[in-house]
């Protein structure tokens, strides 16, 4: 079997995995979810406001900073939505999974053994001075 046929093999077997079923579920629940999608719309025509406003021969500072709060506002409810928790995770999930098999794929390509290579978590605390690099 050549690679390509190994990576559709791979796709295939990712549909099957619960992390993307679930990703799937989330993702249609979040879609058909009225409340959630008017939030989302409604957060687009205000960042898109603060972006006119921003843009505009004389900003008024005050419009701005006015609209940046209420932009935050519906930030907060959309990120409470419970399908955009659950979106969130799953989604989380799914990127966790792929990231490793990216990492398997990519050590093997390194040299390292496909057999027992795997993702390293790195447990970066943010302050660089002490680093001995990212994996």
């Amino acid at each position: 079997m050549d690679m390509i046929s190994l990576a559709r093999e791979i796709g295939k077997e990712l549909q099957k995995d619960e992390r993307y079923l679930n990703m799937q579920t989330a993702k249609k629940n979040s879609d058909e979810d009225t409340g959630l999608q008017n939030l989302i719309g409604e957060f687009n025509l205000k960042r898109m406001a603060i972006n006119h406003e921003a843009q505009s021969e004389s900003p008024d500072s005050e419009k701005i900073q006015a609209l940046n709060q209420e932009l935050r506002g519906v930030y907060t409810q959309i990120m409470q939505n419970a399908n955009m928790i659950a979106y969130n995770q799953a989604k989380d999930e799914l990127d966790a999974l792929l990231k490793r098999v990216s990492a398997i794929i990519g050590q093997s390509a390194d040299g390292e053994d496909p057999e027992t290579t795997d993702l390293e978590e790195s447990s970066c605390g943010g302050d660089c001075s002490a680093c001995g690099g990212c994996h």
